[in-house]
């Protein structure tokens, strides 16, 4: 009975002690590292992720926002070049009705667009036009539009495509109202009835 018990006492103080710790690892166990590990992993993915979503929005937006700007841009260019081809256009109109009363009793239509800058029938060559406009619709010469006799009676832009303006016209310009083309929108002085003619031809 003494051996055994100094046998047994002997065991237990000739034991290491390191070996009576419990280790650090079985508190760690396998699974809690790893979905420690799978924890910390997932927040920059996320992070990333929502920057990513982020940017595409901002990049959505920006796109929209351009293409708004872009097309009120575009209406008030489009809206200035409207206000051109009616300035314009009332210009040539005015010049064609002062050609036509220059000389007292003589009403005549101008046969083309330089009578207009130089009256040749007075003697200081008078000028109704102060210059040859262009269709700022189009960039190009006027379309005239000329009467059974091939004199002009007034232009028009070439352009086909459709106003923004629609109502509101000027009294000169009231058949414009409701025109799908700016081609539709004719500059035309038209002489009153009963007004006196160049000998040989009927009255305007």
């Amino acid at each position: 009975m003494k051996y055994s018990l100094f046998k047994i006492q002997n065991l237990r103080f000739n034991t290491p002690r390191s070996a009576l710790r419990t280790p650090h690892s079985a508190f760690n166990t396998p699974c809690t590292r790893g979905s420690t590990r799978k924890r910390r992993g997932q927040a920059p993915h996320s992070s990333r992720g929502f920057a990513y979503i982020a940017l595409l929005a901002a990049i959505v937006i920006i796109g929209i926002s351009l293409g708004t700007a872009g097309k009120y841009w575009q209406n008030v260019i489009l809206r200035d070049k409207e206000e051109d081809l009616l300035f314009r256009g009332d210009q040539y109109r005015k010049a064609i009705e002062r050609f036509y009363f220059a000389l007292p009793g003589r009403p005549h239509y101008p046969e083309s667009i330089d009578n207009l800058l130089t009256d040749n029938r007075t003697a200081t060559g008078k000028r109704h036009l102060r210059r040859k406009y262009k269709d700022p619709m189009t960039g190009e010469d006027f379309v005239e539009i000329r009467d059974q006799f091939r004199r002009i009676t007034g232009v028009h832009s070439s352009s086909d495509k459709k106003p923004l303006k629609r109502d509101n016209f000027a009294e000169n310009d009231t058949d414009f109202a409701g025109k799908d083309k700016y081609s539709e929108w004719k500059f035309v002085f038209t002489a009153r009835p009963g007004q006196p003619a160049i000998p040989g031809h009927p009255p305007a």
